[in-house]
């Protein structure tokens, strides 16, 4: 294959083989380089149905039908050269005389009975057969597209397979798709080639008789004599190729997607159980000693199969024998050989393991979904937050609870929760008057109060008003909200760097100017964190890195680099946090706390950190947690806003006392957002 590339050869080759049809159909050749022509396309037919047999799946025969066109059109070609050769001259060649005389018995009658034999078997048992094959396989394989990706979806997630494979493995399904439709309208080239050579040989035979009459002064009776010969072995010369062709086709698309090699497996299929060759073997001996046909073929025929069956058992039983010692061996080998650690080594970032009891909600056999929600997830927080979700692991733990489940991330349990598997959870959100009644229990994502209920008492209430949600579905969101509130943590080097090398594609400059010589690959990643883990998006990186490219000329230190950021993306930020079209409550910071706040904060090496009295601090979240509690009464979302200046280190200071706590400077906040101090944070 090397020189061929290397020299072009092939793409010439390909182009004269098809030149030279369109030239033979216009251009008179003579009969010897007709016979050399008609030898190489008998080749060709023989090269592609051996290779159709022995392709290990239909992928390996891709360009079929391609390939189908192009022998068709060249076949086409010397049937029409051969059929000027026969009209002008009488003198078609060797090739197609010996076809005449040998394979028609040198006999009119013989000949034609041969030649409408090849026709009948192509048209209506070979040609009628694949395009039946090729439109149900083309149908099948598209409608079953959908399952196949699916599946790959959650072979991925649970970590059967990696993503090259899974590439791999979606890519190979759109080459099969694509094989099989070509393939449902190559078939077409097959069936339209025997029609024209059934009309060929019919023209043939008919301007073979007029012009031996007319122009040869033959009797009807020569005429007929000679060139019906020379028509018989001209069809024959095409249609055994072409029989050859279709036979291939038939074989390709018999065989569908299955990887195996062709004689071995079909052999062993037929021959490879020893009971049926028994019974084979006492039928034809049956027949060889009760009827009158040959005792000795059908006699000794039947000994040969029942030899065959004895061989095939002890083969069998061979088989079995070696196996067993195969897989003992191979036990103990496995045992004395040191154990490999190192895979043992790996963390996975993101684990749900689930008790025995939910192992239904994970099966897609038994109609269970989470599989799907789970690649539903990552697309969601991607879409949501701009960042692409690790791999999430889902395993069965039979140390848990037979309906617990737990959330890992790097390998530490971080949450759990606990479901009915035949319930639904109802959830009051307020406005509920009527109660009903259920086991009492809490929505593990944001632990509200909650009642399990049966299947019949649904509809029930989810009339009453009540929130009502499946399990999977509680799930799934549990995961969601665990994944959103680790984000950052799970943003490794590897994940900054293919989102730089994305921009990098549309941005090369940009992303030239900015790393390394601004910024290391770490001092980003920072910032990307500091951002996620706010729950800002990170989406709009060409916004994002031209920030940074604008003020990494003067600082690289990369707080006061993610404040720059924030207010660059102050539209996402006033979209997520306050209504367009109404006024925002929100609560204000004292300007006397900013200035202590500001005080306090020193610089270092590592950062800055703050140096904030015990008391004062205590003094400062009392007065938070009472003016958030203003907005939380009126069912707002807790804000508070602050000088930019200040922002970062207030955020700092209440994260780990108020972790929902949202805090927004007045650069990050658009134009044309209003808003209402309901209180202000003071000590």
């Amino acid at each position: 294959m090397g020189i061929f590339k290397k020299f072009g050869i092939a793409d010439v080759g390909v182009a004269v083989y098809i030149l030279a049809a369109f030239v033979f159909l216009i251009v008179p050749i003579p009969s010897g380089l007709l016979d050399v022509c008609l030898a190489i396309n008998m080749s060709i037919a023989f090269v592609v149905l051996f290779n159709t047999m022995f392709a290990k799946e239909v992928l390996d025969m891709s360009f079929f039908p391609t390939v189908l066109l192009f022998t068709t059109i060249f076949r086409i070609s010397l049937n029409v050269s051969s059929t000027r050769l026969i009209l002008t001259t009488g003198q078609p060649g060797n090739v197609v005389e010996t076809f005449g005389q040998y394979v028609g018995g040198g006999d009119l009658v013989i000949g034609a009975i041969v030649f409408i034999i090849l026709i009948l078997i192509q048209f209506m048992v070979i040609n009628k057969g694949s395009e039946r094959v090729s439109e149900v396989t083309a149908r099948f394989t598209l409608d079953a597209m959908p399952g196949k990706q699916m599946a790959i979806d959650a072979d991925l997630n649970t970590g059967a397979i990696t993503d090259e494979e899974a590439k791999a493995r979606r890519q190979k399904i759109q080459d099969e798709s694509s094989f099989f439709g070509s393939m449902d309208g190559a078939v077409k080239y097959v069936k339209g080639d025997a029609t024209a050579g059934l009309i060929i040989t019919f023209v043939n035979l008919i301007g073979g008789i007029l012009m031996g009459v007319t122009r040869g002064n033959m009797s009807i009776t020569d005429a007929l004599s000679r060139y019906a010969i020379l028509t018989i072995g001209d069809g024959l010369c095409s249609q055994i190729p072409s029989l050859l062709i279709s036979l291939a086709t038939g074989i390709l698309v018999t065989k569908g997607s299955k990887e195996a090699d062709f004689g071995s497996v079909l052999v062993s299929q037929l021959f490879g159980v020893s009971k049926p060759l028994y019974f084979v073997g006492a039928v034809l001996t049956f027949l060889g000693i009760v009827t009158p046909l040959n005792t000795i073929l059908f006699i000794g025929l039947g000994m040969v199969f029942i030899v065959a069956g004895r061989f095939m058992a002890q083969s069998l039983e061979e088989a079995k024998v070696e196996e067993a010692v195969s897989e003992e061996e191979a036990t103990a080998e496995e045992i004395r050989k040191p154990e490999n650690v190192v895979s043992l080594l790996n963390v996975d970032p993101i684990e749900l393991e689930f008790g025995y009891g939910i192992i239904p909600l994970a099966d897609v056999n038994q109609g269970g979904d989470l599989l799907d929600r789970v690649v539903m997830i990552r697309r969601q927080i991607a879409l949501e937050l701009g960042t692409v979700v690790p791999i999430i692991r889902l395993r069965d733990n039979i140390q848990l609870n037979p309906n617990q489940y737990i959330i890992k991330i790097k390998g530490i349990q971080v949450s759990e929760g606990e479901i009915l598997f035949d319930h639904y959870m109802a959830m009051n959100p307020g406005y509920v008057e009527e109660e009903i009644t259920g086991i009492p229990t809490f929505e593990p994502s944001f632990h509200l109060p909650a009642i399990w209920i049966t299947e019949s008492q649904r509809e029930r209430a989810e009339s009453l008003g009540y929130t009502v949600v499946d399990p999977p579905s509680i799930i799934a969101t549990h995961l969601t909200e665990i994944i959103r509130s680790y984000i950052s943590e799970l943003l490794t080097r590897q994940d900054v760097q293919n989102l730089i090398n994305n921009v990098k594609d549309s941005n090369p400059s940009l992303i030239d100017e900015l790393t390394p010589k601004l910024l290391g690959l770490g001092e980003i990643q920072k910032v990307l964190q500091n951002l996620l883990k706010e729950g800002i998006s990170i989406r709009d990186l060409l916004t994002i890195f031209e920030t940074l490219a604008d003020h990494a000329v003067v600082t690289r230190d990369t707080d006061v680099l993610t404040e720059y950021v924030r207010q660059s993306l102050k539209r996402a930020i006033s979209a997520k946090y306050f209504s367009p079209n109404e006024q925002t409550s929100v609560v204000t910071l004292d300007p006397n706390i900013e200035q202590e706040i500001m005080n306090s904060v020193k610089q270092t090496e590592q950062g800055a950190y703050l140096t904030l009295d015990p008391q004062r601090t205590k003094a400062i979240m009392d007065s938070v947690e009472k003016e958030i509690a203003k907005l939380e009464n009126l069912g707002k979302n807790p804000i508070v806003i602050t000088s930019p200046i200040v922002r970062m280190y207030f955020k700092k200071l209440t994260e780990d006392y108020f972790k929902d706590l949202i805090v927004v400077s007045y650069n990050e906040i658009d134009a044309n957002v209003e808003l209402q101090s309901v209180g202000m944070v003071t000590a």
